[in-house]
């Protein structure tokens, strides 16, 4: 007998009931069932909460439709910034019809005003989404929530036969088919499940709604609340769902993004609020990758509205981090009730403490340590000392990021003495335990604990890893000596020592580090990083543009970090027996870009060859990406470095602008946040336990589909690393519970070895799969899956040879070829064919990882017209394979034409060129010709547009590159009508406009211009 599955609207019914159940939750509005009943019972409730500022004047139609305007939001993003609104009251402006009762300003939502008597809560279930165009259709969706009328919460529900990711993919079908329009627009956060399981993301646009993102509700121990009621009650109940979408929500002004915090981060801030009140301190461990600024804004965001702190000071270690806190903190604030103030030098940082605003203060440790020591001095003013009086009198709460390395014990001491009434609290992702403290000096704090107070709230690299927060880590140890290279260097070094009688692990610590400090070590280095990691930076011909990741290069010196640098570019040049393989170079001809940096000193005896070094690199850098640093401005060129690594900001996602390569020391190894660095290679010996940690870190952001895990890869005694990542991973996974290593090379090997077996075992041929039953056919499908996760995970690893699949797994790639083509065939007969009784339902949606296409896309062209080029050490070009690659970018052209002929005439002109006369074009990178050669033709048009219409060309090309064709009104655009000279226009015209439609002339012309030159040539196909 087949399983009968709860009906969904069963599970809707019950939600709803769960959802009303209490005082002060939830009202069931079963009327509400289209647009226009949304539209009339918010206007009632507006009406309602308005009477004073309407003064018995109800709103007119017209005057209404001015609030209807208001609401319908382009984007969630625009909807989350209206409704932060002004001191946390988001209102509407109306002009009234009748003039003498003017402009009123209605309140809508106030954030503060939780479960209030000017704040309605309503659930409305089968709301039917009307038709937004002729072929369209209606859509019914499940539940939503209102406050005070507007959408802030949808919900779309599956039964337990299907997966939650349906419902996920309901909601991007929606939003693809633009249902979330008009009163819609305003919804801050979809829940999604199939009852047994409950998930939570921000309201993003189709393009940005990734599923990667859904979080899962947990409680303040960390366990799962999944069930669908459960969920509803801790999440969705009075006053928590009202706070989440206004207090516990972040608008990214940098991303254009709208953030939902994840559980245990709402959770921190609650105990962070609920310690202020007992006037206690304590420290928070969240595990590092898992959003410790944004909790620690939201944090300081708090501790601002309680009337006992008079100041909030936010504590981080080092200038560069400064400057990163500082923007992540003013993108978030931007329209958030909320001043964020840095403090430039310690003066500033006075006048900042001295004020009466209670704004975040943010600065360094440096800076604190320079203001004790002036407050300390005897010999100054009355004014001053009555300045430092006021200061010393404060109560203050310092917010510490990584706060076991930002202030020391004694540091810590210095400033309590100094600031009479403290509250201190500490964010680290790795805290200092008792299993590994700081050494004892006096009665100094040892630990985390000791110098911060009860650990306050917790949440591990296991539990993160687990809820997806943050990626799993697959850590590969490698050594570049063989095992009888290994018993020379003991028999040489240790003459004394019976080989015999030592254990592989004993034999690692007997080398010396000499042994690793050499060049035929570091090329063997640079041949793994350069030649097989492609999969580990994740650069394929399908990728396309700018989807290389970015990788960090750690070693032990400085000294030894120089080598390395000058190394790679002897490489890069051809000058050494490593040569970067011409598969690689096909895929990205200027890979790799290397960069490196580290702290410089004055006062040490290598601080002259350091800086002369550091000077070489800054000419190289320059060189590369068109700056002008100098050692004087070294701050500047590690902001820039950082930046271009994380690839936050939208100029360094083109190839041109990106760092393939960082070599480090030890800076970037902590506080560093750069989503799209996939890879951490150490060619070093075995850290402490937190440094570990930390290091690891840098890679286990979430990114995209591709980036799978954290990748570490270490050089130096395998086993020894082995055993001090297990016990840092003992000791930062809440219990010792070693769950967050990806599978080892064997086990991921021995997992594709059963998948092959498991999918021959039901065909043995692809040859076999035509007589397959439609049953057999379902199970076919769910084998292939496998197959397909197992081969994905293990063609990662340096051990994988694509080369010997026959030989390793017993199958070839033309039998995958064979498997993969039936696969696709049987996937759309089932599509049809759906088995409903199955208790694990075969995946349809499911994206096959090993076998994507290869789009032929621009990137793609351009690294074949690259190998047309000669190298600089080659005689002549390498020449494509065949005629028909030579064809293959013709067609590319001839189509790109028809789309696109702007972008396709600049590239049909270099390509002619290189096939006349590839010679002239010896050693340049062909996506940098091309792009000089866009720049220049932009430059050239902006050029000619300012002469003829008689505007500043400087002003003209700021308004160009800020353009936004989805904003009427561009950045910038009022400082170029300043410019604008009408008689100027007027004697150099033929046929002049009239002065009154002059500046409407100016700007239908550079829209023109936009749209029809500039924007064609921004695109990459």
């Amino acid at each position: 007998m087949a399983i009968q599955f709860t009906k969904e609207r069963e599970l809707e019914i019950n939600l709803i009931n769960q959802l009303i159940q209490g005082e002060s939750q939830w009202h069931y509005r079963d009327d509400l069932t289209n647009e226009a009943a949304l539209w009339q019972n918010l206007r009632n409730i507006l009406e309602a909460n308005n009477r004073a500022i309407l003064r018995g004047v109800a709103l007119t139609e017209q005057e209404f439709m001015q609030v209807k305007t208001q609401l319908t939001f382009i984007s969630f993003y625009e909807a989350a910034k209206w409704l932060a609104g002004e001191n946390g009251i988001a209102k509407v402006q109306v002009q009234r019809e009748d003039a003498s009762l003017g402009t009123i300003r209605l309140n809508v939502i106030n954030r503060a005003d939780v479960a209030g008597g000017s704040t309605s809560y309503e659930v409305i279930n089968q709301f039917t989404s009307g038709k937004q165009q002729a072929n369209d259709r209606n859509r019914i969706f499940d539940v939503t929530l209102l406050i005070n009328g507007l959408p802030m919460i949808h919900i779309e529900l599956k039964n337990r036969q299907h997966p939650y990711m349906d419902g996920f993919r309901q909601i991007k079908k929606y939003l693809k088919e633009g249902k979330f329009k008009g009163i819609f627009s305003s919804v801050q956060m979809f829940v999604v499940s199939n009852g047994t399981d409950t998930r939570y993301i921000a309201s993003a646009l189709y393009s940005q709604l990734n599923e990667r993102f859904l979080c899962k509700w947990v409680d303040t121990s960390n366990k799962p609340i999944t069930d669908y009621l459960a969920f509803a009650k801790a999440v969705l109940s009075i006053p928590q769902a009202h706070k989440i979408v206004t207090q516990y929500s972040i608008t990214d002004k940098d991303n254009e993004a709208l953030i939902l915090l994840r559980p245990y981060q709402i959770h921190a801030i609650e105990a962070v609020k609920q310690a202020s009140a007992r006037q206690q301190s304590g420290y928070v461990w969240h595990t590092t990758g898992s959003g410790k600024t944004l909790t620690s804004y939201k944090v300081a965001c708090n501790l601002l509205q309680i009337p006992a702190i008079d100041k909030t000071l936010f504590i981080v270690d080092r200038v560069d981090l400064d400057q990163q806190t500082t923007s992540s903190f003013t993108s978030y604030a931007e329209f958030d009730p909320v001043s964020i103030d840095e403090t430039d030098n310690v003066n500033d940082l006075v006048q900042r403490l001295a004020s009466e605003d209670r704004g975040v203060v943010i600065t360094t440790i440096q800076k604190l340590n320079h203001l004790m020591k002036r407050m300390a001095e005897t010999n100054i003013s009355e004014r001053k000392q009555k300045r430092y009086d006021k200061i010393k009198s404060l109560k203050v709460a310092f917010i510490v990021d990584e706060c076991h390395r930002a202030v020391t014990p004694r540091k810590k001491q210095e400033l309590d003495r100094c600031f009479q009434y403290a509250l201190w609290y500490g964010f680290t992702g790795t805290p200092i335990f008792a299993e590994n403290p700081r050494a004892e000096l006096g009665d100094l704090a040892r630990t985390t604990e000791q110098q911060y107070g009860k650990r306050l709230h917790e949440y591990t690299v296991k539990e993160a890893i687990n809820d997806q927060a943050v990626l799993g880590f697959q850590v590969e140890y490698k050594s570049t000596l063989e095992e009888d290279e290994i018993d020379r260097i003991i028999c040489h070094y240790h003459a004394n020592k019976e080989l015999n009688q030592l254990s592989t692990k004993e034999k690692e610590k007997l080398i010396p580090s000499e042994v690793y400090d050499n060049n035929r070590h570091r090329l063997k280095v640079i041949d793994s990083i350069i030649n097989k990691s492609k999969s580990k930076l994740g650069f394929t011909t399908e990728n396309g543009e700018g989807k290389a990741y970015g990788t960090i290069l750690t070693v032990p010196s400085i000294a030894i970090a120089q080598e390395y640098y000058d190394l790679f570019k002897r490489v890069i040049a051809g000058l050494e027996t490593v040569k970067i393989s011409e598969h690689t170079r096909s895929i990205l001809p200027d890979f790799p870009k290397v960069a490196m940096t580290y702290s410089l000193s004055e006062n040490e005896e290598s601080s002259i060859r350091n800086q002369e070094k550091m000077k070489e690199v800054l000419v190289d850098y320059n060189q590369c990406y068109d700056t002008n640093f100098t050692l004087e401005t070294i701050r500047a060129y590690n902001q820039n470095i950082n930046a271009r690594l994380a690839r936050k900001q939208s100029r360094y996602h083109r190839r041109a602008e990106q760092i393939d390569i960082i070599i480090v020391v030890d800076r970037l190894l902590t506080g560093f946040d750069a989503p799209c660095i996939s890879t951490l290679f150490i060619d070093r010996p075995p850290m402490r336990p937190h440094d570990i940690i930390q290091a690891f870190s840098r890679t286990n952001r979430l990114f995209d589909q591709g980036k799978t895990f954290g990748q570490i890869v270490t050089f130096q005694t395998p086993l020894l690393y082995q055993d001090a990542v297990e016990q840092a991973l003992f000791l930062y996974s809440n219990g010792g519970e070693n769950h967050v290593l990806a599978p080892t090379w064997q086990e991921a090997k021995a997992r594709l070895q059963r998948a092959i077996k498991a999918l021959r075992n039901l065909v043995p041929t692809p040859e076999a799969t035509h007589h397959l039953t439609l049953g057999e056919k379902r199970q076919f499908a769910k084998l292939y899956q496998r197959f397909d996760k197992a081969f994905n995970a293990a063609s990662v690893y340096f051990d994988f040879d694509i080369t010997k699949l026959e030989e390793d797994f017993s199958i070839t790639e033309s039998e995958i070829e064979g498997y993969h083509g039936f696969y696709v065939n049987v996937l759309e007969e089932l599509r049809d064919n759906r088995d409903d009784d199955e208790v694990e339902p075969l995946d349809i949606e499911y994206v096959l990882l090993t076998h994507r296409m290869e789009e032929i896309n621009y990137r793609y062209i351009l690294s074949l017209i690259q190998r047309v080029v000669p190298n600089a050490e080659t005689a002549s070009g390498l020449h494509l394979e065949d005629d028909t690659q030579y064809q293959e970018v013709d067609n590319y052209i001839q189509t790109l034409s028809e789309e696109n002929s702007k972008l396709a005439s600049l590239m049909d002109t270099l390509w002619q060129n290189i096939k006349r006369d590839p010679e002239s074009y010896r050693g340049k990178n062909i996506t940098e010709l091309l792009e000089q050669m866009i720049s220049e033709t932009i430059q050239h048009l902006v050029t000619k547009f300012a002469e003829i219409w008689a505007v500043e060309v400087d002003k003209l090309r700021f308004v160009v590159d800020n353009y936004n064709p989805n904003r009427s009104k561009q950045n910038g655009e009022d400082e170029l009508r300043n410019t604008s000279h009408y008689d100027v226009y007027k004697t150099s015209t033929e046929n002049p406009v009239p002065k009154l439609r002059y500046w409407r002339s100016i700007k239908e012309a550079y829209m023109e211009m936009m749209q029809n030159n500039i924007l064609p040539l921004r695109l990459r196909h």
